[in-house]
């Protein structure tokens, strides 16, 4: 589905990130860079088209060190996945001000950052596709997640303004959101069986997604196949909002 693309993934050390990576890598791609904050994350990835750089997304220095020699070894990068975020959850009158920058620096500032180094040079190669994961959370809310909701939601509202500004001059860069809804991930793992019991029970599907699930559209989003999909958020959340 991907084949012979440069793949860049943020994030892409653990959890959607790194079944992302080894998607990408299976389903043809020439390179996939699992960019991570975490040395130690990137220590298990395989294959010989998967790379691990490590990558401080809100270090605009070192993310243009890293994207210079992705493009000095390929002349290109074809598609850029913006995964990587945190979460630090309180109800608002308990949610502090570290808490909330923390999270929009990450989830927000960094999506900023890696897209405002690539999607230029995307445009100046005429075509590429970005993806930012975003989650079921930004379209709809989440008691207890003020500061990511609105992450989740900022990063859905960069991919359409993106569809626009980087299609100018009949560059053919596409720009879409992925909104998960509860996924296995260690994340959702520590979460109360209580609780999840009850979003299974919600879910028309009766179940929890699986990273793969995710993984596989946005492997369609990334390849040839979606070519007239752009400015779109896609929701992979088994029906829950139904």
């Amino acid at each position: 589905m991907v084949q012979g693309k440069i793949c860049v993934v943020t994030g892409g050390g653990k959890g959607i990130g790194r079944v992302i990576v080894d998607t990408l890598a299976s389903n043809g791609a020439e390179a996939v860079y699992a960019l991570d904050v975490s040395a130690d994350a990137l220590k298990e990835l395989n294959g010989s088209n998967t790379h691990g750089q490590v990558v401080n997304v809100l270090d605009a220095d070192n993310i243009h060190t890293c994207i210079e020699d992705i493009c000095a070894r390929h002349g290109r990068i074809d598609v850029l996945i913006n995964n990587a975020g945190i979460t630090r959850d309180a109800v608002i009158n308990k949610m502090d001000d570290g808490a909330w920058q923390q999270v929009i620096d990450v989830n927000l500032k960094g999506v900023f950052l890696m897209t405002r180094e690539i999607g230029p040079r995307m445009m100046e190669y005429g075509s590429g596709s970005i993806i930012n994961i975003s989650s079921v959370v930004g379209l709809d809310g989440n008691m207890g997640q003020t500061n990511y909701a609105a992450t989740k939601a900022g990063v859905v509202a960069m991919a359409k303004t993106w569809a626009k500004e980087f299609a100018r001059k009949g560059a053919a860069v596409r720009a879409n959101a992925v909104a998960p809804g509860f996924i296995n991930t260690p994340m959702i793992q520590t979460v109360p069986e209580k609780v999840i019991e009850g979003i299974k029970a919600k879910t028309p599907l009766k179940r929890i997604g699986e990273p793969q699930e995710v993984a596989n559209l946005v492997s369609f989003l990334a390849s040839d196949l979606s070519s007239y999909i752009t400015g779109q958020v896609i929701r992979v959340d088994g029906g829950l909002t139904v």
